[in-house]
This record gives C-alpha cells, sequence and structure tokens, in this order.
C-alpha cells in the first residue's frame, strides 16, 4: 500500500536529514536496468521504456548533484547490448545519443564517455564524443557515460595501453611483464584520474553487476534495487545512500 501523499514526502525529508554527510560516496555507479521489463508491464514497446529510462537520468544527476556526490557513471549500453535485435538496438542506439546530447545542452555536468567506442555506428560514437567535448570546460559533477561498455573490454584496453605507451619507450616484452603492476593498469582505465565508486547501484532486483566497472569496483559496496530504472525515486536513492553510511568498509584491513 502506498504512502498518502504528504507522510511520503515527510519521510523522504526525514531520511534525507538523517543521512551522515560525511560518509556520502564521493562516486557512485549506476547499473540502468529494467527498462524492458517495465514497458512490458504496461503493454508498450521496449523503445518506450528506454526513453523512460532516459528521461530519468537528468533527475537522478539532479538528486546525486544535491547530495554531494562528486562523480557518477551510469551504464547505459553494454558490449552484450550491442547483440540485441536491430530493429530495437537501433532505437535503443537513437535514445542514447538524444539522451546524451540533452545532457551537455544542460551544461550542468562534465561528461565523460567510457566504453569501447569504435563498436558503435560512427555517427553515435561522434555524437557522445562531441558531446563530451562540448562540457570539458564544465565545473561540478563528473559524469561518466558508459556507452559501448564491458569491464573485460576495458581492462583490456587498458593492459594494451600500458604496453603500447611502454614499448614506445623502447622496454622489451620480458621487461614489461616482470615491472607490470595494479597501479600501472588503473593509470590506463577509462576513469583514470577519478575515485573507485565507493558504491554501485542496480536497479530492476537482478543481484548482479555483469562486468560493470570490474576493476575499480573491487572495494564497492553493492545495493540491489527492486524498482525498474525507469520507477527509480529519489527515496529509493536516499535509501540506497543509508544502507551505505551503515556498513562499515574495513576494505580488508
Amino acid at each position: 500500500m502506498r504512502m498518502p501523499h504528504l507522510l511520503y514526502g515527510l519521510y523522504e525529508r526525514r531520511l534525507a536529514a538523517s543521512l551522515p554527510t560525511a560518509q556520502t560516496p564521493r562516486h557512485v555507479g549506476v547499473i540502468l536496468d529494467g527498462n524492458r521489463r517495465w514497458a512490458r508491464s504496461f503493454g508498450e514497446t521496449a523503445a518506450t521504456g528506454h526513453r523512460r529510462g532516459a528521461d530519468k537520468i537528468a533527475e537522478f544527476l539532479g538528486w546525486a548533484e544535491e547530495l554531494g556526490v562528486e562523480v557518477v557513471t551510469l551504464w547505459m549500453l553494454s558490449t552484450d547490448n550491442l547483440a540485441r535485435p536491430a530493429s530495437e538496438l537501433a532505437d535503443l542506439l537513437d535514445i542514447i545519443r538524444d539522451a546524451v546530447q540533452d545532457l551537455a545542452e544542460s551544461g550542468r555536468w562534465r561528461l565523460r564517455v567510457v566504453g569501447r567506442l569504435d563498436l558503435l555506428p560512427g555517427e553515435l560514437a561522434d555524437a557522445v564524443r562531441s558531446a563530451a567535448e562540448a562540457t570539458k570546460n564544465v565545473q561540478g559533477l563528473q559524469v561518466n557515460v558508459a556507452v559501448g561498455y564491458g569491464g573485460r573490454h576495458e581492462i583490456a584496453d587498458a593492459v594494451r595501453s600500458y604496453l603500447k605507451q611502454e614499448s614506445a619507450t623502447g622496454a622489451s616484452l620480458e621487461e614489461l611483464a616482470e615491472r607490470i603492476d595494479v597501479d600501472d593498469i588503473a593509470a590506463h582505465l577509462y576513469t583514470k584520474g577519478q575515485p573507485d565508486p565507493e558504491l554501485v547501484i542496480r536497479t530492476s532486483g537482478e543481484l548482479r553487476v555483469g562486468g560493470f566497472l570490474m576493476w575499480q569496483s573491487a572495494h564497492s559496496e553493492l545495493y540491489f534495487c527492486e524498482a525498474y530504472w525507469p520507477d527509480f525515486r529519489r527515496v529509493d536513492f536516499l535509501r540506497a545512500l543509508r544502507d551505505f553510511s551503515r556498513r562499515e568498509r574495513r576494505l580488508g584491513r
């Protein structure tokens, strides 16, 4: 049974006020899952669900900004998603292009595109690159748009980038194999220069991360929400942050 509107608003405000600001995660990763199932529950098309999901993004970023989060990574399209039926994929790619351009045009957030853009249609790759470039001087919340993203691909790309960089100095493969360490790989990830995500949220009730930020999420707290992404509310986000604040993050120590 739903709360009456006034009681719901009061609950949300109290929940927000109860959060310890010192324990706000600097970086939150979000797996935007459940758009298609949300659409099916209303007898709508997958494209309708993807559009509703895209409409939720700016609202969510506003919540994150308000609550003091510094970096948000949004997984909008995985490398696995590229195997979807051509008709659905074409709609999804158009929706992603429009969503990223809308985020850039708002002028509120600095975008970074993370993923294998070489796997995307050229028009989409160019559009999201241009959107990110247009926000390079924006201050405030950093937003990583993960498009054509897969965690294994990212690690492979990081190792490849490291080997190319070091081989240009004349180092042999044997030397590189001897001295490569975790810091070298981290310095070549798509998210280099940013803090690792302390909190990863997945909507839709699925209990897995599916390769999202595999390297960076080694010490992340995971939060799984039953709501489909288009139905994700501010109170759901506040609950995730409350849950995060209550966990004891020993990090192996």
